[in-house]
């Protein structure tokens, strides 16, 4: 067989693969959080955006909401701020939230955007202030240890409405949501990504919550790749975060996992965006490519658990 002809058959054959898949999410709705880091260039933002495309153009209702911490923090760097994160969330004060404000909407939305048009993807951009999207609150004084933190201009959700995302995926659009929201006196306030992603996921009832993030999933050792899960529950989940195996940065992404599937998101994928196609190997194949987290593992069939074993 010739390398023409082994090419076509890989690709016939990915494509039957694929096609159970298909048919079964068409019309269904995916909440995709993307990190800053994925948008760290206009070439990895399109190699992320032609994933979404594909994902969009099967008949898939996507949803993106994207953050922006390793812009923000390089730009607080350049004004002389200094950036704190407490537990993976970040501290912000008023020069940081004007930080966030100019990164998250005004660089990160805009030049998405812009390689969506690059790519003829049809997507908007809005942020949570946008109709009313997010309702929040300044978060309170949180006790951590013996101190208490002060969070300074960062929302604790009270409420979402989804129905101007519904009008946009409706009129087949594919909205790009910046994590800003603002309180009933129009305080602008900053939310991390993990949490309004999952919150809109829950109001959408979503089919599937994919993070997107540097990491390939989580990891049994936190330093070593090679003890990737490639699925586990809640529970599971809980005792690692007791055995402190789970890292600042992964609390928040752990927080927001557990309220989606609290609150009917059946199944949420942690993912790498570094590896080639991530997206749709974790959609269209059995296999996958990060961990899925489901409520409890005993309710996937074996067929799906020697895939991702």
């Amino acid at each position: 067989m010739t390398k023409n002809n082994q090419a076509r058959s890989t690709m016939i054959n990915a494509l039957k693969h694929a096609v159970p898949y298909i048919k079964m999410y068409k019309k269904k709705t995916f909440v995709i959080k993307a990190g800053g880091e994925v948008f760290a260039s206009k070439e990895a933002t399109v190699r992320f955006l032609e994933q979404i495309a594909i994902i969009h153009n099967f008949g898939i209702r996507v949803v993106v909401i994207h953050g922006g911490g390793p812009q923000s923090s390089a730009l607080e760097k350049a004004l002389g701020l200094s950036t704190k994160i407490v537990e993976g969330r970040r501290v912000t004060d008023a020069q940081s939230l004007a930080v966030s404000i100019m990164v998250l909407n005004g660089q990160i939305n805009t030049e998405i955007l812009a390689s969506c048009r690059d790519i003829d993807l049809d997507a908007v951009g809005i942020s949570g202030v946008d109709c009313g999207l997010i309702k929040a609150h300044k978060r309170p004084l949180v006790q951590l240890a013996d101190k208490e933190i002060d969070y300074g201009f960062v929302g604790d959700i009270d409420s979402v409405n989804v129905s101007v995302i519904n009008k946009q995926l409706d009129s087949d659009l594919v909205p790009i949501i910046s994590p800003l929201s603002a309180d009933e006196n129009g305080i602008l306030l900053n939310i991390n990504a993990d949490t309004v992603a999952a919150a809109i996921a829950i109001e959408l009832q979503a089919e599937k919550l994919i993070l997107a993030t540097g990491a390939p999933g989580v990891l049994e050792s936190v330093k070593d790749p090679s003890t990737l899960i490639s699925y586990i529950d809640l529970k599971q989940l809980q005792v690692m975060k007791g055995e402190g195996k789970l890292l600042d940065g992964m609390l928040p992404k752990v927080a927001a996992i557990e309220n989606a599937i609290t609150n009917g998101v059946n199944r949420v994928h942690i993912i790498s965006h570094e590896l080639p196609d991530s997206l749709l190997l974790e959609i269209f194949t059995n296999e996958g490519t990060g961990t899925l987290v489901v409520k409890d593992v005993n309710s996937l069939s074996q067929e799906e658990q020697k895939g991702e074993s």
